[in-house]
């Protein structure tokens, strides 16, 4: 269990160091050379954060723990507000985001949360940092350091996620801060193809990305979200998830990055949202673990889930089924929608019953700690948790 000492403990940089970005610190790990020197020779690196990063991601995939993904942009963030009737200004935003962050004793379900920029510098309503908040309750910090999608020129209408310029020296900042791992997000749609060259950019994009998080003291959590967009079958998903998979492994190989310091964001494999054919939490689980055995290695400490809409119970029937036998990975969740939609409408922006949506938040988190460990039973939940949360073109 992380202490509110994990960040004192880390290497910090002074000012002077961190704004310049990749050119921070040489590596304390010397070129290790698989052959006698040669110029064809294979080198190996690793980052002068690599004990550290391997253990912030252990921290992270603690058992019966997961990640609070609570990064929303404040246009979506926005969205979520105008749902129950408030504004989206910077002081509801806030009030909600200490709502979520003090929720006591999120920390026994709860071992990281994803911050969006703007969360990772405010603090709460008492004044206090919310990171600081977070840290006393022993989760890890994180942010989301991607800049959003846009149209990928020459493909079948995809996208491609930006955000690389300048990343070194963002990330360096963010570590200053307090945050400890990152996230960046990018999607693959099989409605559109996914055509060769998305799938390749997605994969190269998120490589890019880890290599630079990783050698700015991040955890980089790799998300290539298969959107649920679709009327196509579970065996579709799986065939396009494995072609993803493959290629993302590849491009993380050949950029030199530590699998034991990453974090897996991946999409469950389900049926296409709009598929006439459901699927059983059991076959979900079923064609996820065989998706997780072929293409991800053992070294990699943990497996969180995205829940991409579907509803928050659904979400959880699933993660538990796939903890029905022990796993090489740490399998667990990374939620945002499936965690707080109960939360937030219980809120409904009025300072009496923040408690009551403490609760609520503290119900779908215990509900997915249980999950984690197999053992959850969907006994008395809601109708509002059963609700499906699919939005077509969803934009995060």
């Amino acid at each position: 269990m992380a202490s509110a000492s994990f960040l004192k403990s880390s290497p910090v940089l002074d000012k002077s160091e961190w704004i310049k970005g990749q050119t921070l610190r040489q590596p304390s790990v010397s070129v290790v050379r698989c052959q006698p020197v040669a110029p064809s020779s294979l080198l190996v690196r690793a980052s002068s954060y690599a004990d550290e990063l391997v253990k912030t991601a252990k921290t992270i995939a603690s058992p019966g723990r997961g990640i609070l993904a609570m990064d929303e942009s404040n246009a979506t963030c926005g969205k979520r507000l105008a749902s129950i009737g408030l504004e989206n200004t910077e002081a509801n935003r806030q009030a909600y985001r200490t709502l979520l962050v003090s929720a006591p004793g999120l920390g026994q379900y709860i071992s990281g949360a994803i911050l969006f920029e703007e969360t990772l510098y405010q603090s709460t309503t008492e004044g206090k940092k919310m990171v600081d908040v977070l840290v006393e309750q022993n989760i890890v910090p994180g942010i989301k350091v991607d800049k959003g999608l846009v149209p990928l020129a020459g493909s079948n209408n995809e996208s491609w996620c930006q955000g690389l310029d300048g990343l070194a020296s963002r990330s360096a900042a963010y570590y200053q801060q307090g945050a400890r791992f990152a996230k960046w997000r990018t999607v693959v749609s099989i409605p559109n193809g996914p055509s060769a060259l998305a799938v390749k950019e997605a994969a190269w994009g998120l490589a890019r990305y880890a290599a630079i998080s990783q050698d700015n003291g991040l955890v980089p959590i790799v998300e290539p979200e298969i959107l649920l967009d679709g009327d196509h079958g579970i065996d579709r998903t799986f065939e396009v998830a494995q072609k993803v998979w493959a290629e993302v492994f590849f491009y993380l190989a050949e950029n030199n990055v530590m699998f034991e310091g990453i974090l897996l964001k991946p999409s469950m494999v389900t049926p296409g949202a709009e598929c006439k054919d459901r699927a059983t939490p059991e076959q979900v689980a079923d064609y996820t673990l065989k998706l997780l055995s072929r293409r991800i290695p053992p070294a990699v400490p943990g497996i969180m889930f995205l829940s991409g809409g579907q509803s928050e119970v659904e979400a959880t029937l699933n993660l538990n089924a796939m903890n029905q036998s022990p796993n090489p990975w740490h399998v667990s969740f990374s939620y945002a929608r499936a965690l707080q939609n109960t939360c937030l409408k219980t809120w409904g922006g009025r300072p009496e019953n923040v408690k009551a949506a403490q609760d609520s938040l503290l119900v779908r988190a215990k509900a997915n700690s249980l999950a984690q460990l197999g053992k959850y039973t969907g006994e008395g939940e809601s109708e509002e948790a059963k609700k499906g949360m699919f939005v077509k073109g969803y934009v995060y």
